[in-house]
C-alpha cells in the first residue's frame, strides 16, 4: 500500500463511520511519518483502522471495505476494522499520533502511530512478520534505539514480555 492508497482508505473509512478522525495502527501507519517509506515496509495491502471517537464502528468499516469486500476486489487493498486494544502502546502514544489530512482525505484526518510506537507494538506482538518489519525500519534508518528502549521501559506489561521486548531491541541493535 502506498500513501495515496492509504489516503483513499482514510476517506472511505471516515465516510462509512460518519466521522472526521480515523486511527491507523498497523504497519501502514508508517506512511504518516514517512510518506515515501521503503517498499520493504509497504508490503501489506491492509490498514488496521478504527474511528477515534467511536471505536465500536470499526466493525462497520471492516464489513464495508474490509477483506473480500467489493472495495477490496476493486482496488486491491482494504481496511481492517480493529479496536484500540489491538496494539500494546507506551503511555503518551495518542499525543504522538501523526496526522494525514489533505485534499485526498477530503477533510478527514488519519491519525497514524508514530514510527517508534508502531515498531514497539510490533516488537510486543513478536510475530515473525512484525520482527521483520522492525528490522526493515532499522535498516532504513527510521529508528532511534534509545527512544525505542525508553518507550519499552514504560510499557504496562508483565516482566516476561518486557524482557522479550528488550531482547528484540538488542537483536535490532546487532542488525540480525
Amino acid at each position: 500500500m502506498n500513501r495515496h492508497q492509504l489516503e483513499h482508505l482514510i476517506r472511505a473509512a471516515a465516510t462509512i463511520a460518519d466521522t472526521l478522525d480515523i486511527v491507523i495502527l498497523g504497519s501502514q501507519a508508517i506512511l504518516g511519518q514517512h510518506p515515501d517509506a521503503p517498499p520493504s515496509l509497504l508490503r501489506s495491502m491492509k490498514a488496521d483502522v478504527y474511528p477515534l471517537h467511536a471505536p465500536d464502528l470499526a466493525e462497520l468499516i471492516d464489513g464495508s471495505i474490509g477483506e473480500g469486500s467489493p472495495f477490496h476486489t476493486t482496488f486491491g487493498y482494504y481496511a481492517q476494522g480493529v479496536g484500540p486494544e489491538t496494539a500494546m502502546l507506551a503511555p503518551g502514544w495518542s499525543e504522538r499520533l501523526v496526522p494525514i489530512s489533505n485534499e485526498a482525505t477530503r477533510g478527514a484526518t488519519g491519525w497514524c502511530l508514530d514510527t517508534h510506537d508502531l515498531v514497539l507494538s510490533k516488537l510486543v506482538a513478536g510475530r515473525p512478520k512484525d520482527l521483520e518489519f522492525a528490522a526493515e525500519a532499522r535498516r532504513a534508518g527510521l529508528l532511534d534505539l534509545d527512544e525505542l528502549r525508553r518507550r519499552a521501559s514504560q510499557l504496562a506489561v508483565e516482566d516476561r514480555l518486557r524482557t522479550a521486548v528488550a531482547s528484540r531491541i538488542a537483536v535490532l541493535e546487532r542488525g540480525e
